[in-house]
């Protein structure tokens, strides 16, 4: 058994959980990592909640998973506009997660003559909000999207998500957003940055291709495709790059987090 002892990023929805249910084993991976005294960070997307809400909607489905443990493209998208201009203003398209990741970055939210218009999650796109957005973004305000994901999951099956309203304003404006999330590698160096931890030693778990392998490879991360989301074996074959391991689901790592390469 080898003494390394690796740091996990692991994205939720499709590897941890799906919707509401617990992906079966995810509850002994996290136990494993503590037990071992691992780093890690759940990582999604989604800009639609607080860590805090995460954590209640993990813990219903029955994982234990601390507020400081968990890292949105909205706590992301937050750090990169404080660097990149503290103290500044922004008109948002979003939700509780977004707007208080930005008011906790120092951030105002206005809607006249904002540095940034910032375009996030929600399940209730205005019109009117989106109208606003691309008069302003016409007057000079910078495009920033927290990802570009396209579609979104639900019960009832795909949800237009972020990235098909970001297209929507791009057409509209001859615009292009600055996408933070994944498959952005910068999402990857801010958690790692809040993990406290180096690439050399995490790994990153996830279930898209094109985004969560995509952008962990980009960080010079070590990945893992889980096959129990979007990916399978057929489609990840089409892309040019490939995972460091494929394995079913997330429980096929258990008993193997201090090294799930080693082989024997």
């Amino acid at each position: 058994m080898t003494e390394r002892q690796w740091n996990y990023l692991t994205d939720m929805d499709g590897v941890l959980v799906h919707e509401d249910r617990l992906v079966p084993g995810a509850d002994q991976f996290l136990a494993e990592l503590r037990d071992a005294g691992a780093r890690f960070l759940v990582l999604t997307n989604n800009s639609i909640y607080t860590p805090r809400d995460l954590r209640a909607r993990l813990a219903r489905t029955g994982l234990d998973v601390p507020e400081d443990a968990i890292w949105t493209s909205a706590l992301a998208t937050a750090r990169f506009l404080h660097n990149q201009r503290p103290g500044g203003s922004a008109f948002v398209i979003g939700e509780a997660g977004l707007t208080t990741a930005l008011h906790e970055a120092g951030y105002v939210l206005t809607d006249v003559d904002p540095d940034y218009v910032v375009l996030g999650e929600t399940r209730t796109y205005s019109f009117t909000a989106i109208t606003r957005a691309i008069r302003l973004i016409e007057q000079g305000a910078r495009f920033i999207a927290t990802n570009p994901d396209p579609t979104g999951p639900s019960r009832e099956g795909l949800l237009p998500a972020t990235g098909s309203v970001a297209a929507l304003i791009e057409r509209a404006t001859g615009l292009s957003p600055y996408y933070v999330g994944k498959p952005n590698p910068l999402m990857m160096r801010s958690a790692l940055r809040a993990l406290g931890t180096h690439s050399e030693q995490t790994l990153m778990i996830g279930d898209r291709m094109d985004t969560d392998i995509h952008s962990g490879i980009e960080a010079g991360l070590r990945t893992i495709l889980v096959l129990s989301g979007i990916s399978d074996r057929h489609s990840a074959e089409r892309y040019p790059y490939r995972p460091t391991l494929v394995v079913d689901s997330i429980a096929d790592l258990l008993g193997r987090t201090a090294d799930p390469f080693e082989v024997g």
